[in-house]
């Protein structure tokens, strides 16, 4: 069993130390703003720091249970792909919201693709498996005869 999961748990890992990352970076930025917890309000060097690690921190729960869902239920080499590609765009956004408040859009936008795909991927993956438990039905062997591919 750990086998199949070792693609998520891989991706989990890295999110987590992103995570840590981010959260290492408002430490450091506090001690050379000299903005003390629990302030969150400085120099706009350091409010685009913390705001980029909350926001962050904000999604990840989203992220990791959608690439869960979508591992388990969809398949467990595209969703870790795509948390990949999530993380990365996240990494950017990071640096990119740190230097200027215009440098995290691109990277937003980017990241939110592959969280919406992990979403579908989720969806399709729990309504194709459900029909096939619940209602003894498979949709993929369905399609597949409509088309005449099976």
């Amino acid at each position: 069993m750990a086998e199949d999961a070792v693609g998520l748990g891989a991706v989990t890992v890295l999110g987590v130390l992103e995570q840590a990352y981010f959260s290492l970076q408002v430490i450091y930025a506090r001690r050379k703003y000299s903005v003390s917890p629990p302030n969150t309000s400085g120099p706009p060097e350091f409010e685009r720091i913390f705001r980029a690690q909350a926001n962050c921190s904000e999604y990840f729960p989203i992220f990791i249970i959608v690439l869960w869902t979508s591992g388990v239920f969809f398949s467990q080499g595209l969703s870790s792909i795509c948390g990949l590609l999530y993380l990365y765009g996240r990494l950017r956004y990071f640096w990119g919201y740190a230097a200027c408040a215009h440098g995290r859009l691109a990277p937003l936008y980017f990241s939110a693709q592959f969280l919406w795909v992990l979403i579908g991927f989720s969806s399709v993956g729990i309504l194709l498996t459900f029909c096939r438990v619940y209602l003894s039905v498979d949709l993929l062997e369905e399609l597949g005869s409509a088309l005449g591919l099976v």
